[in-house]
């Protein structure tokens, strides 16, 4: 009872005053890990727990299951469908190459350390957490193009990771039975087309049902916020249940519920979306408790500078080459390069990789760890005053560069709710 005490009183001084903290640019997720690094284990001791308790893994998976899918029902499919280049290309082309460049760093930071650990290292943490840095993808000031190839970048990738990292985890356990192109091939079918199957066919029916419900005037009103959060937990349960990704089915299912019941509206996802940040709230403090009191004694230079090289050159060189070409300027390349954090996604899959029994778990985790934990701390304290040198920067390009293709004008996808978790 101590436990839930004390993270209910955090949950509660975060939305007493998570308005001027979120002006000032300390997001929710940098607020929870600070504060539940100082009440937690490694401190005052108020939280006990332990990362091998397979219920945190669950809070955080569901957490990102509710806020993908969220997320994905404000997405406008046709403005979507015209502008497929801007996040198609950093998903396609990006996030292997992100994958494969965290790799190569492992003989200048790990020599020791097997290639398998390395492969299983770098797929973890190769997923963006749009949650992170949903400042800048809610902030009206950056151009739709950008804000909405970062919104459907992070949606997807996590669910594109998955088979890659299932393959590398049973490489890494020795437990692989067939050829890795073959393994890395039958599991993207396999996790990329029950996903989808589950998630269009929960996100279709269940919005066909609402939509209908709803113009009938059939829904009670008590009931209008439950629907989507049925939905979104019936995508995940079903692709659990084919063998999909739950992650890769819950942004479809929202995109599909979002289509064809016509509700777009933060009002009508409210809850869906408030269940998913309070659930986050929790794992982040939760991580801020447990995590740096397993990571801070192992922490090493080769640890840190594995972790810097990921939020950058490991993200952002991948990054310019997807969009190489599109004749995108410089500081929109940076820009979209260097927000890309890392959360939620890498967190489950080290969660499932702890449970599993993974070789050189020790430096793996502790890596995990310091790059959550980096990204957390700067891409939340450099979301603001990023995005305002960007819009400065933008808002004379019309003028000046009118062949940039970020100044064309897009159809305006529909805004998402700002409030005090989604920036977490």
């Amino acid at each position: 009872m101590v436990a839930a005490t004390t993270v209910l009183t955090i949950i509660l001084l975060w939305s007493a005053f998570s308005g001027p903290l979120d002006r000032r640019g300390v997001t929710s997720a940098l607020f929870f890990t600070v504060v539940g690094f100082v009440v937690g284990t490694s401190a005052l001791g108020l939280l006990d727990a332990s990362l091998e308790s397979s219920e945190i893994g669950l809070i955080a998976e569901i957490a990102l299951v509710l806020l993908l899918f969220s997320d994905a029902t404000r997405l406008d499919v046709r403005s979507l469908r015209r502008e497929l280049g801007w996040p198609v290309r950093p998903l396609l082309i990006g996030l292997p190459l992100t994958m494969l460049a965290g790799v190569g760093v492992r003989a200048l930071v790990f020599p020791g350390i097997p290639l398998a650990s390395t492969v299983l290292l770098a797929t973890i943490l190769a997923p963006t957490d749009a949650a992170l840095g949903q400042k800048v993808v809610a902030d009206p000031a950056v151009p739709v193009r950008v804000r909405q190839a970062l919104d459907v970048e992070s949606g997807f990738n996590d669910g594109l990771a998955v088979p890659f990292f299932l393959v590398a985890l049973e490489i890494a356990n020795a437990e692989l039975e067939t050829g890795v192109t073959w393994a890395v091939a039958s599991n993207m079918a396999a996790q990329i087309g029950w996903g989808l199957t589950a998630g269009l066919s929960a996100g279709l029916l269940g919005g066909l049902l609402y939509g209908i419900a709803d113009r009938r005037e059939w829904i009670s009103p008590d009931w209008r916020q439950i629907a989507p959060l049925a939905v979104a937990l019936l995508a995940y349960t079903i692709a659990a249940l084919l063998g999909g990704s739950g992650f890769f089915a819950a942004f479809a299912g929202g995109i599909a519920f979002g289509s064809v019941s016509g509700a777009r509206s933060s009002l009508v996802n409210l809850f869906t979306e408030e269940s998913g940040a309070l659930l986050a709230s929790m794992t982040w403090i939760g991580f801020g408790a447990l995590a740096f009191t397993l990571a801070i004694p192992h922490i090493t230079w080769q640890v840190f500078l594995y972790a810097a090289l990921s939020l950058t050159v490991v993200r952002m060189i991948p990054v310019a080459i997807a969009l190489a070409g599109r004749r995108v300027k410089r500081p929109t390349v940076a820009f979209i390069g260097w927000f890309g954090p890392r959360g939620l996604a890498s967190l489950v899959f080290a969660l499932l990789a702890l449970e599993r029994g993974i070789p050189d778990a020790e430096v793996i985790l502790t890596t995990v760890v310091v790059t959550v934990a980096l990204s957390v701390v700067v891409h939340g304290l450099t979301s603001v005053p990023l995005s305002a040198a960007y819009r400065s920067w933008y808002e004379s390009r019309p003028v000046e560069h009118p062949a940039a293709e970020e100044t064309v004008p897009v159809i305006m996808p529909r805004r998402r709710r700002q409030h005090g978790i989604g920036s977490a």
